[in-house]
């Protein structure tokens, strides 16, 4: 949707601290303000050298999964003994996780650094166009630019929203990987499974190969024919790759994979749900598309890579007695596997939700997904100007759930502390152990994950 005309940002001098560069990109234009365009990326990426050229990337779109796939991707490639460039976004906790090199995101000094690299041409393209760089288009330029310096041998980047005008896709993905794609931003992608899959689909370029989850007809039409038109080939899960099996382990899973080249039997997975076997299921595949030949990876790489996957805030258990998962759904789809996960791989009984979501997104829906397997729901409220109101979510909730199951406790630490609270006084006469589930938005679980320290 168009924006109005916005004053170009005054000539940035160069940051002395991660806060002024954080600060800096902060005062952009923000994530959710956008102006369907790839004029300023491109300008902007030209001044820079195109550096996104300089690389192959492995490029990812969907609704769900891109973060844990992208970094299930990055470390197949780590273990093929590639360096590798990884950009996902949101970040969970600092701003540097969006850009890393070798698996490690920038230290504050490198990301400090990358900043001021940039920043000089933001300048000059802002002056130049009818709208500013956002924050989003300079932070993709700061991880190219990055990217191209290290030098890496292969970058894996995850679009920002959609795929066809998203600032990534100045990049053009040797493999383009398409995760479920649900409703989601309709707002901004469409009102329709179609219409979202369409520019989702403008990740697929002239030669690449498209490595497709399991989707709805419609969207899978969608990606068909996006491949026809522009030459692509198309590999797809549950025809050329895919789960075979999985089942419950301590400390995550084993899955059994089928690949576009080979089989791989019980791979453990140290992360839960069926849904990061199908991620697992993607990742190998994309990888062995971008290798290409004939030959499976070697099974003892592909074991220990899998091995030493991680994916913070993604049913992420931080803490015991009572057990604290983070997870950051924030859709109905993800919100319906996470649910699922749960039931599945955890026996956690009374089951407390601890919820702070954003106000554009699907609330109803994923009030719903949570609520056949919560005991209580505490809704909250993260530090955002998007956080919907915590009194408004609880009107909402107690229509799904009744009042007697809702509580409402604005101030974050305060909703965790009682949803702890609530676990442990449940679980006195169970056999199973309570537990809490922090959910609903990525910037919840971050706030939250800092207020405890991360996992122990």
């Amino acid at each position: 949707m168009s924006q109005p005309p916005a004053q170009p940002p005054a000539q940035p001098r160069p940051a002395q601290t991660f806060a002024e560069a954080e600060d800096a990109l902060l005062s952009r234009w923000p994530e959710t303000r956008l102006e369907p365009s790839l004029d300023r990326i491109e300008a902007f990426v030209e001044i820079l050298g195109d550096p996104q050229r300089a690389y192959p990337v492995i490029h990812l779109t969907g609704t769900n999964g891109k973060t844990s796939t992208s970094r299930m991707i990055d470390t197949l490639l780590r273990a093929l003994d590639l360096r590798t460039g990884r950009f996902t976004s949101p970040h969970v906790e600092r701003m540097s996780e969006r850009i890393a090199v070798d698996g490690e995101p920038l230290s504050d000094e490198a990301f400090v650094e990358a900043f001021n690299d940039v920043a000089p041409y933001t300048h000059m393209v802002d002056a130049e166009q009818d709208h500013p760089l956002s924050f989003f288009e300079t932070v993709v330029g700061m991880a190219y630019a990055k990217f191209a310096e290290a030098p890496v041998d292969v970058a894996v980047v995850e679009v920002g929203m959609g795929g066809g005008w998203d600032a990534t896709n100045v990049a053009d993905g040797v493999v383009a990987v398409v995760t479920p794609v649900a409703m989601d931003h309709a707002q901004y992608l469409g009102g329709s499974l179609d219409l979202i899959a369409a520019e989702k689909a403008g990740i697929v370029k002239a030669g690449a190969t498209a490595v497709v989850a399991e989707q709805e007809p419609a969207v899978l039409a969608v990606l068909q024919q996006r491949a026809t038109d522009v030459g692509a080939s198309i590999v797809r899960e549950g025809v050329d790759f895919g789960v075979v099996a999985r089942s419950s382990a301590v400390g995550g899973q084993l899955v059994t994979l089928q690949g576009l080249r080979g089989r791989y039997d019980d791979l453990f997975l140290p992360i839960y749900g069926a849904h990061q076997a199908q991620n697992a299921a993607l990742a190998l595949a994309a990888v062995e598309a971008f290798v290409g030949g004939d030959q499976p990876l070697s099974d003892e790489l592909v074991r220990g890579a899998f091995a030493e996957v991680t994916s913070p805030g993604r049913l992420e258990v931080v803490r015991s007695s009572p057990t604290i998962v983070l997870d950051a759904a924030h859709n109905p789809a993800g919100a319906e596997a996470t649910a699922a996960a749960l039931e599945d791989s955890f026996l956690l009984s009374p089951l407390v939700g601890v919820i702070g979501v954003m106000g554009d997104k699907d609330v109803e829906g994923v009030l719903a997904a949570f609520e056949p397997h919560l005991e209580h729901l505490v809704v909250t409220q993260n530090s955002t100007p998007r956080a919907l109101r915590a009194e408004r979510l609880g009107e909402i909730a107690q229509q799904l759930y009744g009042e007697d199951r809702v509580t409402v406790v604005p101030d974050l630490a305060t909703a965790i502390d009682l949803g702890a609270a609530l676990a442990e006084a449940g679980s006195a006469d169970s056999l199973s152990s309570g537990a809490v589930l922090v959910t609903g938005s990525v910037v919840t679980v971050g706030e939250a994950r800092r207020l405890l320290g991360g996992p122990r």
